[in-house]
């Protein structure tokens, strides 16, 4: 097993206990908050989309540019 040449039994199953829970909690914190994501939150998603490709362009020109 390649994760056992790293991590011991106790490590492997420590680390799958911990994202299983991490993940369980971050649905329950969402679903608690989903009114308040609607309402504060409201297009979030698309700017985001939007900023992030502007700066992606951005720095995909300034390295065109700068011929690297």
């Amino acid at each position: 097993m390649f994760l056992g040449a790293y991590f011991t039994t106790g490590r492997i199953i420590f680390m799958i206990f911990f994202i299983l829970a991490f993940i369980a909690l971050m649905i329950y914190s969402y679903r608690k908050d989903i009114k308040n994501h609607e309402r504060y939150y409201k297009n979030a998603g698309k700017k985001v989309l939007i900023y992030g490709g502007i700066i992606i362009a951005v720095f995909v020109a300034i390295r065109f540019l700068a011929g690297n």
